[in-house]
């Protein structure tokens, strides 16, 4: 399908500089492009011979911020760009300051579980720098694996986008390692994993072998109902704008779609929609040809902000 390859135009492999987003990092690098909390505005920060000295963090970590904080979208480029590149002047997302802002920002230490949930979502909506995350979470139920194991999975699923080509297997190998150490339950209490937050969401889990891990395909308590909603319009949004109505099958299997991101079954998201749907106006959740279906009023996009909103405030 045309969707499944330009999803990857954008793609890159390995920018993160080895390192898992870790605490604060997404504030740091926010703050430091728009000017809060001592930072003065400054759209170049990134590119600044004295960043080390005003991010407090070595080379290596700054240009891990920027990738990280472009990843998840709380930060764009400044300036429109033909084709999508790290560096240049960098401004505050709608999201980013949605999310962040000191002064009205619904999360802006990341204290919610829910908008660590949100920022994973975050990393699977375009434009997808993060490519290995979205061909890892996409190539199905592939057991268990090692961290060579599943770079082996992405080296093997990216021959065939020809945006992905030109990276070297040891590109792939990093970011197999990092999506590694980002998911998994740390194997020990000194190892950098325990400085990523992301590792509360429990994506990956031991598989009793060492070194090995699979997906977690439970119910995810820790995902609030309206963060996937939320996910659920904005799934609609990016692939299937043209429609007033999508269907729970496409929400469980499609590409990037919330039951792929969030490794949930088509029951748990119709459960889920069931509980949340009647706080929500403008939308249904229907029968319609042996197909249980959103539908909606007004346009997926507006929905995922009242949605967070509601979900925040």
């Amino acid at each position: 399908m045309k969707e499944t390859l330009t999803i990857y135009d954008n793609g890159i492999f390995a920018r993160h500089e080895t390192f898992c987003p870790r605490y604060g990092w997404l504030k740091k690098g926010f703050d430091g492009i728009v000017g809060h909390n001592g930072f003065p505005k400054d759209p170049k920060i990134f590119d600044s011979p004295v960043a080390i000295e005003k991010l407090g963090v070595g080379k290596n970590m700054v240009r891990s911020i920027r990738f990280w904080c472009l990843a998840f979208k709380v930060l764009e480029p400044a300036e429109k760009q033909k084709k999508f590149k790290i560096g240049g002047p960098l401004r505050g997302s709608q999201f980013g300051k949605a999310l962040l802002s000191n002064t009205d920002g619904w999360d802006p230490y990341l204290e919610d579980i829910g908008s660590l949930w949100l920022l994973h979502w975050n990393l699977f909506v375009p434009p997808i720098i993060s490519s290995a995350w979205s061909i890892a979470l996409n190539v199905g139920d592939i057991g268990t694996f090692s961290i060579q194991e599943l770079g082996h999975v992405i080296n093997e699923h990216r021959g065939a986008i020809d945006s992905l080509k030109r990276y070297s297997n040891t590109s792939i190998e990093k970011d197999a390692s990092c999506f590694m150490r980002m998911y998994a339950p740390p194997l020990s209490s000194v190892a950098d994993e325990i400085e990523c937050p992301f590792t509360y969401l429990e994506l990956l889990q031991h598989s009793g072998q060492k070194n090995s891990f699979r997906f977690n395909l439970g119910n995810k308590p820790s995902l609030p109902n309206e963060i996937l909603m939320a996910a659920c319009f904005s799934y609609t949004n990016f692939f299937h704008s043209y429609s007033n109505s999508i269907s729970l099958n496409k929400l469980t299997y499609g590409q990037n779609s919330p039951g792929v991101v969030f490794k949930l079954s088509e029951s748990e998201i119709g459960n889920r929609i069931e509980k949340a749907i009647g706080k929500i106006d403008g939308v249904d959740f229907i029968e319609s040809y042996g197909s249980r279906q959103l539908s909606f009023d007004t346009s997926p996009n507006e929905l995922f902000w009242s949605t967070l909103n509601r979900y925040y405030k």
